[in-house]
């Protein structure tokens, strides 16, 4: 994903996902294929906390960014029974002799186009609805985690949020599932494999998939109905709760707004790099839709009418105006068969939904806006400057696009390309922002800067793109670079490694980008031949000098955005708003103030008010006999030689990909040295050597592999007080390239030269500017490190290498750099010197079989040439000192996190904590902290390495009130009652957590973190067996656990100085502040 998003895209709900067989790591994803424009909380995400897997998102990405932008690729996995309960749309095969046509004529549809797409071995045929013009994709094929989406132009004409706010009503009840949130009681009990919704600046996304074809199409339905029947229409409420509100519940208080978009786009106004991404935007595109906030700007917000909100679901939630979606191996009859059940009750409309272009300037622009930053007295440079072109008067032709889409890798895809290479060693600011191409739109743009730039040097920003391209533009790339992008290109192409995307959700979102625009919808799904056209091209001329001339130097459509902090704005917007609260509330005589809090008090009961059990049975679900009762196995050969190293093979089919990690035990670094860790692992991939410059290093890496990545893993160790520690080195190559990799590894970990001061400077910039946006977009995050470091020698460690203690040390290494850089080396030098060895090392393969045995030779080789012995292993005892913490940053709104130990509490463990953790996020979290309470999430987890219990909110304009939620989870779960068909979707929905979509290559990541885990096969069949079983006596004991969070827990808010010395005055100094920003 790019570092700022000018797609705007913004997501309905929020998923976590339980943990407990996939311990650790994120799986690598595609640089080619997940769309940029995702920002879901996926069902089976992985993120680098353990306790909020799949929570960390900003508000507008979550997937990364494509090499070629939006070229999307692949997955497979599972096959599920057919359960009971279901919907009555099990597949029927159609009869053998019905063709295309002939079905397309039964269900009232047309066929436009039929064509296969051999890059994803898909038949492909492009449907039309004759009585609504609705027009449907359809892609067979045996990719078993298939994928539906319905899709809507929502162009919006202002930045009340219309789009975004309609996206999150829909599916809070439709005409079949009249209960408050359909979409929870799928995420309490589906196998889904994603599900979510996405709002565009002109299109809202609604996708689900499953591997489970009746579960899928029970998705289908259940989404199919919110989209064109939802209750938002008919229900104020609704509109209230997830758009905004006026509330009140004392005569005497003050009124507030209340609202999920609200707060959400609060927290998302109150990150500069947000702010950037939506100026950039808008000032583009200041004559289109583009040039309005789709996902709302909370200044605009509250004057959004419930009228105007209904008058948009009429006008844009028709299937006239819709495009919908089907991918994998159901069979294609039925989905029209589905489709027509629903469409045949409309009638063809017109609906004017047209995203019109933006004419290009004549002349460049300077734009100079603010953010809002703290008020501190240190003078650091805080200023954005970001160079930006809107580069067409519509969509590239494919040709174009590949040439730019190549241009934009040469110039920013690694720290050795030219243009980034420049920005970021010239010493002018911190770290990148822009992000270089997007290309999802109407008309492709490109954006690059620089932040924490000094006033006096943001001319010397710009004047240093416009001088670097034009010598680009002149001088062209050398063979090396063009050798590496075109391979590191074509093996993304040939990976087709979307993580843990759905391969045809990204697709969609591709053929989108121009059939959404009345274009092709095919093309954009192919590129053998293109791709094959534009090397002839490279080979016969200069591709990338015209394209930089034509598009950036000589374009005028550029606009120059120089973002400056503000330490008085933040005030002032929250002074802006309480006045106009003030106003509103004196405009108001007796009776309406008492009708105001009345108003606010029936929301909150309905809100607060559970559906009742027979209800929510209109929910179709799988039933429990239909969950496979054993667990889901991954190949593993383990081999542990002579000198302690351990191999781990997976015979796993990877369309001959090699997927290697070298994992080096790390329990060798001395204390003092582990706040160095992460930047020494950057060292091995980002220096050169004695022979080759670190240009030199990057290209070759490009030209022999798909990527080599080195980073720390630290988690706690069941039953232990010891962490697992280690170093990993992960690599992936062709089978014809192995040896290849093998002799990088040896390179990156043996001979990378660390005395390269300035190259270090850079990253350590780097690493604190992007540490300083995480704690602002992703406080959740800081919080749970902060309390895990209160808990465990991993948590601590954890902290020491990712949280605010980690930026501490990475402020005072800048000025250590100046001070001591010999010194630095020498630590450098000292970590590699204890870390690598062949000494218990664990080598992790994953490949087919006669992949797996030609590599030995270049494996055995690559140990070799290993010191035989590494450092003396070091002792990890500390534990921070556990507090009540206020952790105190410039935003609109709060992340809340408390949490407990267990385990020291005397609990031992049993699956049913995964089930009743799940259900507490879909239940009194969702409904307290979330829906009542107006956060944008709400959750917990539960650790079983470390016994950890953590609750954590996100975008929460409350403090003490989420904590009280949080301590009140014991009564709700005495106070529960649960009939078997609510037991049983909380079973399912943990089983699917668990049994989680993954390809070839994180399933061998797992296997190998299951065995540095001390996982068990047998284990892990106990804790399956006990979450099948799980009862509400399960639920009720486990209230007694829980007031170890209660009465022992700390508390962790990242939050504003006004929020927590509110919280500190009503609760007696509750929170020690500590200002990070």
């Amino acid at each position: 994903m790019s570092a700022v998003s000018r797609l705007n895209v913004v997501s309905a709900r929020s998923q976590s996902a339980n943990t407990w067989q996939q311990p650790g790591g994120t799986i690598a994803r595609s640089a080619i294929s997940v769309p940029r424009a995702s920002s879901s909380f996926s069902t089976s995400s992985a993120s680098a906390f353990a306790p909020f897997n799949g929570l960390v998102r900003s508000g507008a990405c979550g997937a990364s960014q494509g090499i070629i932008p939006g070229f999307a690729s692949g997955a497979l996995k599972r096959v599920a029974p057919v359960g009971r309960r279901a919907l009555n749309v099990q597949a029927v095969a159609a009869p053998a002799q019905m063709t295309t046509e002939e079905y397309a004529t039964k269900y009232g549809f047309e066929v436009l186009k039929t064509e296969f797409i051999p890059e994803y071995n898909s038949n492909a045929t492009l449907f039309r609805h004759k009585k609504t013009n609705a027009e449907v994709m359809s892609l067979a094929n045996d990719d078993e985690n298939k994928t539906f989406g319905a899709v809507f132009r929502t162009p919006p004409k202002n930045s009340t949020g219309i789009p975004h706010i309609l996206e999150h009503s829909v599916l809070c009840g439709s005409r079949k599932y009249p209960i408050k949130e359909p979409f929870v009681e799928l995420m309490k009990g589906s196998l889904n494999t994603f599900l979510n919704a996405f709002t565009y600046p002109d299109r809202t996304c609604y996708p689900v998939a499953s591997c489970n074809t009746q579960d899928f199409y029970n998705l289908v339905d259940v989404y199919l109905d919110a989209v064109l029947y939802p209750n938002c229409i008919r229900d104020k409420q609704t509109f209230e709760q997830e758009g905004w509100h006026h509330e009140l519940e004392d005569p005497k208080e003050e009124v507030t707004f209340k609202g999920v978009v609200f707060n959400e786009m609060k927290g998302v106004y109150s990150s500069p790099e947000s702010v950037l991404g939506r100026e950039i935007q808008q000032q583009l595109f200041p004559d289109n839709t583009y040039g309005v906030d789709s996902g709302g700007d909370p200044v605009s917000i509250p004057d959004l009418t419930y009228e105007e909100f209904k008058e948009f679901h009429a006008l844009y939630y028709h299937p006239s105006n819709g495009r919908f979606w089907f991918y994998g191996d159901d069979e294609p009859s039925e989905r029209l068969r589905i489709l027509d059940a629903y469409l045949n009750d409309f009638e063809k409309v017109e609906p004017n939904s047209e995203i019109g272009k933006q004419k290009l300037f004549t002349a460049p622009k300077y734009v100079v806006e603010k953010y809002a930053s703290s008020d501190t007295s240190e003078e650091e440079p805080k200023t954005f400057l970001a160079v930006n072109w809107l580069l067409s008067e519509d969509r590239f032709d494919l040709q174009t696009e590949f040439g730019f889409s190549f241009l934009n890798f040469l110039m920013l895809g690694t720290s050795a390309s030219p243009l980034r290479k420049a920005l970021e060693e010239s010493g002018l600011g911190e770290a990148l922002v822009g992000g270089g191409l997007e290309d999802e739109l109407r008309q492709p743009t490109f954006s690059i800067g620089l932040k924490g730039v000094k006033a006096e040097d943001v001319a010397a920003v710009e004047a240093l793109v416009m001088s670097t391209l034009k010598t680009l533009a002149k001088d062209g790339f050398d063979k090396e670079a063009i050798e590496a992008a075109v391979n590191t290109i074509e093996f993304s192409l040939r990976e087709n490694n979307t993580g843990r995307f759905p391969r045809g959700l990204s697709l969609m979102l591709r053929s989108m980008s121009s059939w959404l625009y009345e274009g092709d919808a095919f093309e954009p799904m192919k590129y053998t031949e293109a791709l094959a056209a534009f090397k002839e091209r490279m080979a016969k001329e200069d591709v990338f000098g015209p394209l930089i001339e034509e598009l950036l130097i000589k374009n005028p459509h550029r606009v120059t955005i120089e973002l400056q902090p503000d330490a008085t704005l933040g005030k002032k917007m929250e002074q802006s708003e309480k006045d106009k609260l003030t106003s509103f509330k004196k405009s108001l005589n007796e009776e309406e103030v008492n009708a105001l809090i009345e108003s606010t008090k029936s929301l909150k009961l309905k809100q607060e008010t559970p559906d009742e059990a027979e209800a929510l049975k209109c929910v179709p679900s799988l039933a429990l006999a239909d969950i496979p009762r054993t667990c889901l196995p991954i190949p593993c050969a383990v081999d542990t030689t002579s000198d302690g190293t351990t191999f781990l093979r997976h015979d796993i089919f990877t369309n001959d990909v090699l997927y290697v990690e070298a994992a080096f035990p790390m329990n060798t670094v001395p204390t003092e040295l582990l706040p160095l860790v992460p930047l020494f692992c950057r060292c091995l991939t980002s220096m050169g050597t004695d022979k080759l410059s670190f240009v030199e290093m990057t290209q070759k890496m490009g030209r022999k592999t798909g990527g080599i990545s080195v980073y720390p893993l630290v988690s706690d160790l069941k039953g232990s007080t010891e962490p697992v520690s280690y170093i990993m080195v992960k690599g992936k190559t062709m089978a014809d390239k192995t040896e290849d990799m093998m002799e990088l590894f040896v390179e990156i970990l043996k001979d990378i030269d660390f005395n390269d001061k300035p190259r270090f400077r850079q990253m350590v910039l780097e690493t604190k500017a992007g540490m300083e946006s995480q704690i602002v977009g992703g406080g959740h995050s800081v919080a749970a490190s902060r309390l895990d470091a209160m808990n465990s020698a991993a948590g601590w460690v954890n902290e020491q290498m990712g949280g605010i203690s980690y930026l501490d040390f990475t402020r005072e290494l800048v000025k250590r750099v100046e001070d001591d850089w010999e010194g630095i080396v020498k630590d450098l030098q000292a970590i590699r010197t204890a870390v690598i060895s062949r000494q218990g090392t664990v080598l992790n393969v994953t490949g087919e079989e006669k992949l797996l045995t030609a590599v030995d030779p270049s494996l055995n080789s690559f140990l070799a040439s290993l010191p035989a012995t590494g450092g003396v292993p070091q002792q990890w005892t500390q534990v921070m000192k556990g507090c009540n913490e206020g952790l105190v940053v410039p935003t609109q709104v709060n992340y809340v996190g408390k949490a407990g130990n267990l385990y020291k509490a005397g609990y031992e463990l049993s699956g049913s904590a995964f089930v009743i953790s799940k259900y507490l996020g879909t239940s009194w979290l969702w409904d307290r902290v979330r829906v009542s309470g107006g956060a944008y999430g709400g959750f917990c987890d539960f650790d079983s390495h470390s016994g950890m219990f953590t609750y954590l909110s996100y975008r929460d304009p409350n403090l003490l009130a989420t904590v009280d939620n949080y301590d009140g989870t014991g009564d709700f779960l005495r106070g529960l009652k649960m009939d078997k068909d609510a037991m049983d979707k909380a079973i399912i929905g943990c089983i699917g957590d668990i049994d989680s979509y993954q390809l070839p290559d994180s399933k061998g990541y797992t296997s190998m973190m299951r065995h540095l885990m001390q996982i068990k096969e047998e284990d892990r069949q106990i804790r399956r067996d006990q979450i099948l079983s799980t009862t509400i006596k399960d639920f009720q004991e486990f209230a007694e656990v829980l007031e170890e969070v209660k009465m022992n827990g700390n508390i962790v808010a990242v939050a504003s100085a006004d929020a927590v010395k509110r919280a500190n005055e009503k609760r007696n100094g509750l929170l020690t502040v500590k200002n990070i920003l």
